[in-house]
């Protein structure tokens, strides 16, 4: 109780997250843990017991909802099998290679253009588009650290990534021909039916990046994010809109939650992840209001839990 209270009365962000990462692993359990790193950002406890919101029904699934098939599903190498067998190979992005340290990679041997990243988190993207001008040591330098990080071990506690080795995957660099933009359609599931989405833009540069939810018309919907600029206008609907609507039910089947990511690519739909915990659940919603709305979709499961 007292490094929790301890924590509380500190207010700095950076000095927050110094004290946590020094001293907090070794005094909270999981859930000690997701309460007061939810407190700290929202200023309010939340009910996980009892939980209404988005934000506090994905707390509730990091703990209580421990699927042994879930973690196969986020590793970034080991999920492409598992959803060619539900949707076919011909959505899955072809992999070059899987590397347990960026010294395994030969680079020699890589195509022109290609794009690296870690198996197990969501920054660590590299996109080369001309092998010849690529900054290796500075490409090393990202994948390394990324590697290091443990996204269970973190204060998210997001305990599908404990059960996967990180490793690196280089695969195809694939872009539209019209067009280098790639754009993210994120459908947001729930009990195997997708129910609104999210569209992102130049997520690159978080500075720039806009996105704009909507609706499975392909309406723009009122729901904002104080972490991103919204967009104004939805790009125009991608052609495989149908079609992207069936993979993604078909990937969250038998799932009580799950954002199915998805690209389109020259007309053709192709599958870019699975995320369980969007935004660790600690999503910064505008409005409560949004918070109310999402959670009120989610219908949760029985309890199944481990104890890892």
């Amino acid at each position: 109780m007292e490094f929790r209270s301890l924590l509380r009365k500190i207010k700095h962000p950076k000095l927050w997250k110094l004290s946590f990462e020094k001293w907090g692993l070794m005094h909270l359990s999981d859930k000690e843990c997701i309460e007061l790193c939810f407190e700290y950002k929202f200023a309010y406890k939340p009910d996980i017991e009892h939980p209404t919101t988005f934000n506090e029904k994905i707390q509730w699934m990091k703990l209580y909802y421990r699927k042994p098939e879930l973690p196969l599903l986020v590793d970034k190498a080991e999920a492409k099998a598992k959803v060619a067998e539900i949707i076919g190979e011909e959505y899955i992005i072809p992999t070059i290679g899987v590397y347990k340290s960026f010294d395994e990679i030969d680079f020699d041997k890589l195509p022109k253009q290609f794009v690296i990243k870690c198996t197990h988190d969501c920054a660590s993207v590299i996109i080369c588009r001309d092998k010849s001008t690529f900054d290796i040591e500075n490409a090393r330098r990202k994948i390394n650290k990324a590697l290091r990080v443990k996204y269970y071990g973190k204060k998210t506690r997001e305990w599908v990534y404990s059960q996967i080795e990180p490793r690196i995957i280089v695969e195809k660099f694939m872009k539209n021909d019209a067009t280098d933009d790639i754009v993210d359609y994120k459908f947001f599931c729930f009990n195997g039916e997708p129910r609104l989405m999210y569209i992102s833009k130049g997520l690159e540069n978080h500075a720039t990046a806009v996105i704009g939810f909507a609706d499975m018309d392909y309406k723009l919907l009122d729901i904002e994010r104080t972490d991103y600029k919204k967009m104004d206008n939805l790009p125009p609907k991608p052609e495989s809109f149908e079609e992207m609507k069936q993979l993604a039910k078909k990937l969250s089947a038998g799932l009580p939650q799950v954002r199915v990511d998805l690209y389109e690519i020259n007309g053709r739909p192709y599958f870019g992840e699975l995320t369980f915990y969007t935004c660790s659940g600690m999503v910064d919603w505008k409005k409560r209001e949004y918070d109310e709305r999402l959670g009120a979709m989610i219908s949760l499961p029985e309890k199944i839990t481990s104890r890892e």
